[in-house]
């Protein structure tokens, strides 16, 4: 198995109205994408975090093997919902691993 986490801070410029609605359509396109992509095995998006967090909103999923994480990062409902996440975030840390 292979985790992706990643973790995204919103914007600066938008008000908390506009980061919780940007942290809710996030979720609601990233989420969708399970059971449709050969070798997830699993996708959530963390949105409800403590105040001391020092991100918006964390990605945790799995994927079978190394491979399956290759063709997700390409994947045309991957791409479209990481789209509409990269117009709204600020910056981005991912880590990978084998689990």
């Amino acid at each position: 198995m292979v985790k992706h986490v990643i973790l995204w801070t919103l914007k600066p410029e938008f008000t908390e109205e506009e980061k919780s609605a940007a942290r809710a359509e996030a979720k609601r396109r990233l989420e969708s994408l399970n059971g449709k992509l050969e070798g997830l095995v699993s996708l959530r998006v963390i949105t409800d975090r403590l105040p001391t967090s020092t991100a918006d909103m964390m990605l945790d999923s799995v994927f079978t093997d190394r491979d399956a994480l290759a063709a997700y990062a390409v994947n045309p409902l991957h791409l479209g919902a990481a789209g509409y996440v990269r117009s709204v975030v600020a910056s981005r840390a991912c880590l990978d691993f084998e689990a």
